[in-house]
């Protein structure tokens, strides 16, 4: 029996191995409906891995995987397209996917990109791209969205408008995110559980709980823990007209 009917996914003590070598192991987290979980850690320390763990593409696991949802979004962190292809987004979008337009344009107004429709993917920005990935990903309303590295190629403003993006989707709806990142101190203050990874779980919890640990420290090192510390206090806040202090 699932005791939590908000349970999208849990991973219980799970490794992947290619060989002898560990790419991950003994990582337990459980994703729910309009939570945001994100994976962090140094390169190579098995965010990827896990990630696929969780969506099902390594079959042969070490621990268990319980799956309560077939309808996942996938953003991988590389995508091959041949740019020299004169493809546009509304045909990007449909390329393996059978979409209404009436679902096509929601994704894609949704995202903020619904004035590219007709606009060639060669021509677009790199965060235009990602929002047009995004759109993709959630055309079909998935409960639960895997993004991985959703802000590569894109400048420090563009991180921040995509990450307001991706909790709106949250919110609108109700899907469940794990994200993978090493934009600590801008994702890490609007996820609601932090994992942090170096082959295993160093540690996890609540973000300012994981910029505390001495784990965390150790991979990132102080200054990182610092800047998470200051940035989640502009914006655990807001100053009102007169004077008081009320919680966001």
């Amino acid at each position: 029996m699932i005791s939590n009917q908000n349970i999208l996914i849990k991973l219980n003590q799970a490794g992947f191995r290619i060989k002898d070598k560990w790419l991950v192991k003994g990582v337990s987290l459980q994703i729910e409906k309009g939570k945001i979980v994100t994976l962090i850690g140094p390169n190579g320390s098995g965010k990827s891995t896990t990630a696929k763990i969780a969506l099902g593409i390594y079959k042969k696991i070490d621990g268990e995987v319980e799956k309560y949802t077939n309808k996942v979004g996938y953003v991988p962190q590389k995508i091959s397209i041949d740019w020299t292809l004169p493809l546009r987004v509304k045909d990007f979008m449909v390329l393996t996917e059978n979409l209404k337009d009436e679902d096509l344009n929601e994704a894609l107004s949704l995202t903020g990109v619904i004035q590219l429709k007709n606009k060639n993917l060669g021509d677009l920005s790199g965060g235009e791209f990602q929002r047009v990935l995004i759109a993709r990903a959630i055309s079909k309303k998935p409960e639960l969205l895997v993004l991985d590295e959703p802000v590569q190629g894109v400048d420090f403003t563009g991180e921040i408008a995509l990450y307001k993006l991706i909790k709106k989707i949250t919110d609108e709806l109700n899907c469940g995110i794990l994200l993978i990142s090493h934009d600590l101190h801008t994702v890490m203050s609007a996820t609601d559980h932090v994992v942090c990874l170096n082959g295993h779980v160093c540690c996890s919890g609540s973000p300012m709980d994981v910029a505390k640990n001495n784990e965390y420290k150790a991979l990132f090192g102080e200054q990182a823990s610092q800047i998470l510390s200051r940035y989640e206090h502009r914006h655990d806040h807001i100053h009102t007209s007169d004077g008081e202090i009320k919680k966001n």
